[in-house]
């Protein structure tokens, strides 16, 4: 039994809310546990210029705390992203476009935006489950406006937290077992079954290959109860 009375492959709570602002082409406030994170998906009519002229489309994210997401106020980042949140928000952008056919997108932007307004562990993996279904109901309305012929979305994605404390597996970690996790990782896996990216760290000494086969049978676990959750809000 866990510090919140979890089994240790239970997730915790998960939860979305759809279309918590007004003004985005989309926006999901998605919970995990006491952490949560808003995620907003804006149209931008053009492409970096890596991309100009060749009719593909680009994904591109940022990912930051609000001051009051921590007990101790967390500093905005007005000059430029720290270390981590830059990360982070690679990160998102990254396993993203690993589920769409940009050239489907044509020549245009979509901007994924996720402020932690809560921080209790895993928010990295929060932001990337809420920030696809953001990216669903952008899609959607897309091709409802015939601003987008095809649907660009592969597969689903969501992404969770696996980590070892003593000699046990604990999916979803909270920020107190996070803190105390010998091994920590974190998984971004679709419906399908693949694996866009995994970050696993030893903090005290060195973990096995079985061991990652182990922690990531236990993600994919997570995943597909992450990914049921999305159909369930968005009705698919």
């Amino acid at each position: 039994m866990r510090i919140d009375g979890r089994k240790l492959d239970e997730l915790r709570p998960v939860n979305f809310i759809i279309d918590f602002l007004k003004n985005p082409l989309s926006s999901v406030l998605v919970e995990f546990g006491n952490t949560k994170v808003l995620c907003t998906v804006t149209l931008d009519e053009k492409v970096p210029p890596f991309l100009k002229g060749t009719g593909t489309g680009w994904i591109t994210a940022e990912y930051a705390f609000i001051p009051g997401a921590t007990v101790e106020r967390t500093p905005r980042e007005t000059m430029g992203r720290k270390g981590r949140s830059m990360e982070i928000q690679r990160i998102i952008g990254r396993v993203l476009r690993g589920v769409v056919d940009l050239t489907k997108l044509g020549e245009r932007t979509l901007w994924v935006d996720c402020e932690v307004l809560n921080a209790d562990g895993g928010t990295r993996s929060a932001s990337v489950t809420g920030a696809f279904v953001a990216l669903k109901l952008a899609i959607k309305r897309l091709l409802e406006r015939e601003i987008i012929k095809e649907d660009p979305i592969l597969d689903y994605l969501a992404g969770v937290s696996v980590g070892k404390i003593g000699d046990q597996y604990y999916l979803d970690l909270n920020f107190e077992e996070d803190l105390i996790a010998e091994v920590d990782a974190n998984f971004f896996m679709t419906q399908s079954g693949k694996i866009i990216e995994i970050q696993a760290t030893a903090e005290k000494a060195p973990f096995s290959w079985e061991e990652i086969t182990i922690m990531k049978d236990l993600a994919f676990k997570g995943i597909f109860e992450l990914i049921k959750k999305q159909k369930e809000v968005l009705k698919e």
